[in-house]
């Protein structure tokens, strides 16, 4: 089975600071400023022998703001998943009424709860970590999650809880893993493109907060789907916008976090609007994506809105194909994140390059196409003397990586090179894959043997 223990509290007492202690690296969001996590994120830490899933979730805040009462809602969602409610105060200002009225709701959910007054570095939270026996929930655990003081409490109570669910139920503690791996797949692009609206769609539930207010994803949320029988590990990532436009400290933390789930990732979903397509921000995420060598899948999305639907389609093929040259056959898949319309096409085009992503090709049958392109349109002359390109191999996939070993390297123009790249993604069937192509100076140690061979 499964344990699954939900991180709640009012906003800043430490829950994202525990999260990531906890998990054992830096997956949320973490600053000064409270409200900063929105959405649940969930990940799987090791406790003792045990494997155990964590969900930190947003601030309780008693507001009838409809942000703030969505991400209410997420975390009485996430309390409604869990095992057990791992309840977090701020030792340093003891219980307050707030404190007070959120344990009443974690109460009413009649899920075991452990409290924990965080920020107990010094004796001044002593007090305050006495005032947690009011709330009804046993003994508090003294915790600094900045400082790693009582972590191991933490985690043995935790542990200790699970072990007893588990003999209750009469199941056992491991978690039963698949054999195949997740793919990782980020879904990214500019604010309010409609990214946590997909996420929802894919996933069959408001696991994301949406809303016409862009800029409300601030995490790189990671999420477990499966779809046709495949795992995926899903990433919704906060609204990318020009470096200039970034506002306040938040902000600049959501996109790194947002930057750093396209480097994890191995296929990107970039949501465009179809109503506002290619904008200069759209090539800049695009070409980001591309020069990070990740597969690349574009979503048109808001498709419903879309009139004449057959001629925009062609309209916009050619646009994609004139200003991203760089990837040029990326699949380009019209959607509809709010209607759940052309999913099953998006997710085909996903998997489809992650295939491509992760091809390799025969040395043989590359130095064979080598010679073919090389006859068909000859290097230039570079000092009365024609560059000379050896041969060429396939030295790395996801993304494909190849060498080619020539006469003067840093004299082959780079047109060349792009017609090189473009013959490798047409004759090898790989569409709109990044492919990265070096060249090396040296000796070609299968001359005389690549014709042979045909």
């Amino acid at each position: 089975m499964t344990f699954t223990v939900a991180i709640v509290g009012r906003p800043n007492v430490g829950k994202s600071s525990l999260f990531n202690k906890l998990v054992g690296r830096r997956l949320a969001l973490v600053d000064d400023q409270p409200g900063l996590t929105r959405d649940r994120r969930v990940a799987d830490a090791e406790l003792g022998d045990m494997r155990i899933r964590l969900i930190d979730t947003a601030g309780l805040e008693d507001s009838g703001n409809e942000l703030l009462s969505n991400m209410r809602r997420q975390t009485m969602a996430a309390i409604g998943q869990a095992d057990l409610v791992l309840f977090l105060i701020d030792a340093r200002e003891g219980v307050i009424p707030a404190d007070q009225m959120f344990a009443g709701m974690v109460r009413d959910s009649g899920k075991p709860v452990i409290v924990a007054g965080n920020k107990c570095e010094g004796r001044a939270a002593e007090p305050g970590l006495m005032e947690a026996y009011s709330l009804g929930f046993g003994e508090p655990i003294a915790l600094s999650a900045e400082h790693a003081i009582g972590l191991g409490d933490v985690s043995a109570a935790i542990v200790e809880a699970a072990e007893a669910q588990c003999e209750a139920r009469g199941e056992g503690s491991e978690v039963e893993e698949g054999d195949e791996r997740p793919l990782k797949l980020a879904i990214v692009g500019r604010p309010n493109a409609g990214k946590s609206t997909l996420v929802n769609a894919l996933l069959g539930e408001e696991r994301m907060i949406t809303g016409s207010e862009a800029g409300i994803t601030r995490d790189a949320i990671a999420n477990d789907l499966e779809w046709a029988g495949r795992p995926i590990e899903l990433f919704d990532t906060a609204g990318l916008r020009r470096k200039m436009r970034v506002e306040g400290k938040a902000e600049t933390l959501s996109v790194g976090d947002a930057l750093r789930a396209i480097r994890f990732a191995e296929v990107v979903v970039l949501v465009i609007d179809a109503e506002r397509p290619f904008e200069k921000q759209d090539l800049t995420i695009a070409d980001l994506i591309i020069r990070e060598g990740r597969g690349i899948v574009i979503a048109l999305n808001k498709w419903d809105l879309v009139r004449d639907k057959q001629g925009r389609v062609k309209e916009l093929r050619e646009m994609c194909e004139r200003l991203l040259p760089q990837a040029k056959g990326v699949p380009l898949l019209p959607i509809s994140g709010l209607k759940s319309k052309g999913l099953d096409a998006l997710m085909a085009g996903v998997f489809e390059m992650a295939r491509l992503w992760n091809k390799r090709l025969p040395t043989a049958k590359l130095n064979d196409w080598l010679i073919d392109m090389v006859e068909a349109h000859p290097p230039p002359h570079v000092g009365g003397r024609r560059l000379k390109l050896r041969y060429m191999t396939q030295v790395n996939a996801r993304p494909p990586t190849f060498v080619a070993f020539c006469s003067k390297p840093k004299d082959l123009p780079e047109s060349y090179i792009r017609y090189l790249v473009n013959g490798l993604r047409e004759d090898f069937k790989m569409p709109g894959v990044p492919i990265r192509f070096n060249l090396r100076k040296g000796e070609n140690p299968y001359a005389g043997k690549a014709r042979a061979r045909r």
